[in-house]
């Protein structure tokens, strides 16, 4: 096991570039299924999450190739299963049962699991399949789902669920006639798998709005170039939030300021200085971090994987910032560990109310899911720089297997913003060997 050590008080400055998103590679590898033969993908991030999904198209009999551009073979579907070994540690597994009732006619999932961030309901994904012609069994804690030929629906969420949104449009484009989604989730996310599908073959129209129209195809085929990635706007908010907390310059390349306005907006308001070209987006924070007030919503709105990082902002913040968590009943899990790094968090409800004291300290602190991981690495980033470089103290971040699942290469990024870091084994205690791994590669 390893564990992140941070010495904190270090501005960064410079440019970084976003790898691809992870929550638009995870359904597009899935959506693979649909269309069999041999499938090239490009940008898609090297993460844990991206090789528990590799590994289970491995296991239902599609092996793929991974380098520069990822290819999968989805020529056969020899088994219809997906395990409790790896849907327990990633929710999106549960993704397969869109394509394989559309292409196999049966499948069966294991609950699924990922960060512990609240109840995450998957009601909505099995009302959509069964509109379309789907059954489903519960037994011994799997969902096994079966159909003798999906038809075209009109199916109305009750709330723009992202996964819901995504099995739904996977197994709608193979369905015979024609569906609406209506209630649908908005994310770039879904915009970049309908992109994909559309390259397959699928005839979808409206992704990105609120009602998606599907005309189903018999069948879809790999396109004939490599689909890219799109960048991903969580790690973007990630590195400029860093920035903004440590006072600093940082411009992140190969990203959609569009995709990350909301984001951006509040930046502002904390009083940081942002600059946008058409692919990369500048924060420049030459004072004081102000308060700001936040609130997580469905997209367009402010997206619920940017709040804990916000949350880290909001303790170096002069005054009282006020977050409300309206996605996730349970994610604010981080607050008692930025409360060992000198935070003040009350809790009340859905809302955490930060009293900011612009400033934060050294501590070891444990990762309790992927997003708050983050938080608290770039919360560790301006600890203790209020005091001389000479008595700053170090940070450890422990449980990193949840911050391997969603940032790549996150240790070189942050060091070439000049950031002091480093990933050690978790046993190694001797100060003087932690405080030189965090300056030298």
């Amino acid at each position: 096991m390893e564990k992140l050590v941070i010495q904190g008080g270090h501005r960064l400055v410079g440019s970084v570039a976003a790898s691809g998103a992870k929550n638009a590679a995870l359904p597009i590898l899935i959506a693979t299924l649909l269309a069999p033969g041999e499938h090239r993908l490009a940008n898609v991030p090297d993460l844990a999450d991206i090789s528990s999904t590799l590994s289970l198209l491995g296991r239902l009999g599609c092996p793929s190739l991974v380098g520069p551009t990822l290819r999968v073979d989805t020529t056969r579907i020899a088994f219809c299963e997906a395990p409790y070994d790896i849907v327990s540690r990633m929710r999106a597994s549960v993704l397969v049962l869109g394509p394989l009732l559309a292409r196999h006619g049966e499948a069966i999932v294991s609950l699924p699991g990922g960060c512990a961030i609240g109840t995450r309901p998957i009601d909505q994904h099995l009302k959509g399949l069964e509109a379309l012609g789907c059954t489903f069994e519960l037994s011994k804690g799997n969902i096994h789902g079966r159909t003798d030929g999906l038809r075209g629906a009109e199916i109305n969420l009750d709330m723009p669920t992202v996964g819901g949104t995504e099995n739904i449009l996977m197994a709608a484009v193979l369905a015979e006639g024609d569906s609406i989604i209506r209630n649908a989730a908005r994310e770039p996310e879904i915009v970049d798998l309908a992109n994909f599908l559309i390259t397959l073959g699928a005839n979808i129209e409206g992704a990105g709005t609120s009602e998606i129209r599907v005309s189903g195809v018999p069948r879809l085929s790999p396109a004939s170039r490599p689909y890219r990635i799109m960048p991903d706007r969580i790690e973007v908010g990630t590195y400029l939030v860093a920035g903004a907390i440590t006072r600093g310059d940082v411009t992140v390349t190969n990203c959609n300021p569009d995709e990350v306005r909301s984001l951006l907006g509040k930046l502002t308001s904390a009083g940081a200085t942002i600059e946008t070209t058409d692919t990369s987006i500048r924060l420049i924070q030459d004072g004081p971090v102000q308060s700001f007030e936040l609130i997580t919503e469905p997209h367009p709105g402010f997206p619920t994987d940017m709040q804990s990082q916000m949350c880290a902002l909001a303790c170096f913040a002069d005054g009282v910032s006020t977050i409300t968590e309206n996605i996730f009943e349970n994610r604010f899990m981080h607050a008692a560990e930025m409360s060992r790094m000198g935070a003040t968090i009350d809790i009340v409800g859905r809302t955490a109310i930060v009293r900011g004291t612009g400033a934060m300290s050294s501590a070891i602190v444990m990762s309790s899911d992927l997003r708050a991981s983050a938080a608290l690495a770039i919360a560790a980033m301006g600890a203790d720089a209020d005091m001389p470089e000479g008595e700053r103290g170090l940070s450890e971040l422990r449980r990193l297997y949840h911050l391997d699942r969603g940032y790549e290469n996150l240790v070189d990024k942050f060091r070439s913003l000049g950031a002091r870091l480093a990933r050690v084994e978790d046993d190694e205690s001797d100060p003087a060997v932690l405080l030189a791994a965090t300056q030298h590669s």
